[in-house]
């Protein structure tokens, strides 16, 4: 992603077992005409936009357009970049001293250079269009996916019943955080498909607070704000989940904490910056010429080219006031007027944009030259991409190492005797099958349906079951009252029968056309599930 924070704990993790392969390598490491070795950090940095300031007030919802593409040709092993995407964190300005995260937290306890507050790795709202080392099935084009961090990094969700990418077991009933708001759209816990070979078409995505649920009182103090994210695509435009308000006061609760009630993402205002290409997880090759100099190759990334010769990435990052739409589900949860859900124009704020040069490094070592071929670049203020000096689409993929840096360098001169050229990268395997458990809060009280299926375009066989709202697994964990779900329920069923998914939420995107979405992932409810019932995905697996 496109996540412009610190690796979670399970990433560290991981990146631990990635570093006992060799990744820091050196001239020094290798003789003359050495073979190759591998490694895993082979590019790493951030290609990123800002945004301008927004008024006062534009600070409950953020979106955007981003293209789809496939940046590499084949599914590889090992390999994790996301998409331009972005990364809200409540805002704390008012605290400069007090820790938010609490002793004995992930964050707290291992990263002391975000002290005194660790603000910036208390909550985040994160996701997007990616490839994730730990995808367990891969297909060619980016998966779209829905993440956060609600207890400083302690873990992290992605879907109504499992982390991000964290591996086949499913999330604790005690750490689920999603709601399934659609009654339209699965979310296999492996990311959304497209459908295609997509290749700069965009899709839109913004990240709307909504009061679905009035602020509670009580031992755990909690605020009114469900964010939610709306998706917009040629043959998909509405909600799709949201994380539900609890989940970021109970922080407080677990661990005894009273100064973070009122200081998550269920009561404040979201800090929402600019946004970014996350380059993370990258294989690599290094070998030595005859005469010891050091060459390095990763693999082949790519990028959609329109007639300009641009890649547009990024397109009419907006900022939305509660006026956008909030302030009409408020009143329509309160027996107001029916809500149609597009964005109000009265509570939009487009930002325009700026850009920088960025710094890369691979294995420690600084990456130079790769602005000789290419650079970010802004266009008509609103929209953001690269722009090309030479073979337009191609990133470079060799480096020679000169002095103490490494410098991008054609094929053409690269040694032979390297075997760099000849070398490929692992694909990826077949992953392991998602399964939730038919207990606890799976089970009680449990689907309204027998099991039903979809094939989607990564190969993979998903097996859902139809929910009555208030019944899915990831609000079990309350003891909410009788008259609470029922309220809930109620203003949930009114969506159903008023949003569709032909309709206007976000503003259309400026230009361009949009990507599409998988269409096994669109579902028709039975009639008896039609309104107040959601797919929740129990399964995926390989496909026979």
């Amino acid at each position: 992603m496109q996540r412009l924070s610190a690796p979670s704990a399970y990433w560290t993790a991981v990146f631990l077992l990635i570093l006992v392969m060799p990744s820091v390598l050196s001239a020094d490491y290798f003789a003359s005409g050495s073979k190759a070795v591998s490694g895993y950090d082979g590019l790493h940095g951030y290609i990123g936009y800002s945004t301008a300031n927004p008024p006062d007030g534009y600070d409950m919802g953020m979106g955007f357009y981003a293209a789809v593409w496939p940046l590499i040709s084949k599914p590889l092993a090992n390999f994790q970049i996301g998409l331009p995407g972005v990364w809200i964190i409540p805002n704390n300005r008012d605290n400069t001293n007090t820790p938010l995260c609490p002793k004995g937290t992930f964050a707290r306890d291992n990263w002391p250079e975000r002290a005194p507050t660790w603000g910036s790795v208390f909550q985040t709202l994160e996701g997007g269009l990616g490839y994730w080392a730990r995808n367990q099935f891969r297909y060619g084009s980016p998966k779209f996916s829905m993440n956060a961090t609600s207890q400083c990094y302690d873990y992290q969700i992605a879907s109504p019943g499992w982390e991000f990418f964290g591996g086949a077991e499913p999330i604790s009933d005690d750490r689920m955080g999603v709601a399934q708001l659609s009654n339209r759209l699965l979310i296999p816990p492996d990311g959304l498909t497209f459908d295609g070979n997509p290749n700069g078409q965009m899709m839109g995505y913004s990240w709307m607070a909504l009061p679905f649920t009035p602020a509670k009182q009580g031992d755990m103090p909690t605020g009114d704000q469900s964010w939610t994210c709306f998706l917009s695509a040629s043959n998909f435009k509405g909600p799709i989940a949201y994380y539900v308000p609890e989940t970021w006061s109970k922080i407080a609760d677990i661990f005894d904490y009273p100064f973070d009630y009122g200081r998550g993402l269920d009561a404040r205002p979201g800090n929402m910056g600019g946004g970014a290409m996350e380059i993370n997880t990258v294989p690599y090759y290094a070998a030595t010429d005859a005469t010891g100099t050091l060459y390095t190759k990763i693999p082949q990334l790519q990028f959609p080219v329109d007639s300009q010769g641009r890649s547009l990435l990024v397109r009419d990052v907006t900022y939305y006031s509660k006026a956008a739409l909030y302030d009409a589900v408020e009143a329509w949860r309160e027996n107001g007027p029916a809500v149609s859900g597009k964005f109000s124009d009265s509570g939009k704020w487009v930002s325009t944009l700026s850009t920088h040069t960025p710094g890369y490094d691979q294995s420690g070592v600084t990456l130079n030259g790769i602005d000789d071929t290419v650079n970010p670049q802004i266009y008509d203020s609103y929209a953001w991409g690269l722009e090309w000096s030479n073979t337009p689409g191609f990133f470079p993929q060799y480096f020679k190492e000169v002095g103490n840096a490494r410098v991008a360098v054609s094929a053409n001169e690269v040694p032979d005797e390297t075997g760099l050229k000849e070398k490929t990268f692992p694909e990826a395997g077949d992953g392991w099958t998602y399964k939730s458990p038919m207990t606890g809060s799976w089970a009680q009280p449990g689907p309204a349906s027998e099991a039903y299926y979809a094939y989607l375009a990564d190969g993979t066989k998903v097996t859902y079951r139809w929910y009555r709202f208030v019944d899915q697994p990831t609000f079990q964990q309350y003891n909410w009252t009788t008259e609470e779900k029922e309220n809930l329920q109620s203003l949930i069923e009114k969506i159903h029968a008023s949003w569709g998914i032909d309709q206007e939420y976000m503003p259309p995107p400026g230009d361009g056309e949009l990507a599409t979405l998988d269409p096994a992932l669109i579902v028709t409810p039975p009639s008896e599930f039609a309104v107040g019932y959601v797919p929740i995905v129990i399964r995926q697996e390989l496909a026979p």
